[in-house]
């Protein structure tokens, strides 16, 4: 967008809250869900953070954090917490052993997989929401 601003109607105005209130709406009744399962939100996605990551050994403590949007030591709290109730596990890096990956336990699946069904049918009901923004490419730029 840079300097030039997009000149938005009403409706556009309107869609952008529409979609606001419906992200807001979801990410409260996903921490409802999380927590039915005896979990926190942050907990929810720190195991969709290790199971979504693409390498083989599990990500490193560093991109769980890139992941999850916080600071090195503010995960590994959340990763202490999480190991202790027997769903995540450590172990070393096989070619770096400073490094440490994360891996899920059998019931970090389980609780993973049961929340992500009914987060995805969820999402493909708010799908229209995203399909109404409006499109800053249509809006008239003012200087």
């Amino acid at each position: 967008m840079g300097s030039v601003r997009q000149r938005l109607g009403d409706r556009d105005y309107a869609r952008l809250l529409a979609f606001r209130v419906g992200l807001r709406s979801f990410l409260r009744w996903s921490e409802e869900q999380a927590g039915a399962v005896g979990l926190t939100a942050a907990q929810h996605q720190l195991l969709l953070a290790i199971r979504g990551h693409s390498g083989p050994q599990g990500p490193k403590v560093g991109e769980l954090a890139d992941y999850l949007c916080t600071r090195h030591h503010s995960a590994v709290q959340l990763i202490d917490r999480t190991e202790q109730l027997g769903l995540i596990e450590r172990s070393r890096d096989e070619t770096d052993r400073r490094a440490v990956r994360l891996t899920l336990t059998e019931a970090g699946q389980q609780k993973l997989a049961e929340l992500s069904t009914t987060h995805l049918e969820e999402l493909h009901r708010l799908a229209p929401l995203i399909d109404q923004l409006p499109d800053p490419a249509s809006s008239t730029p003012t200087p």
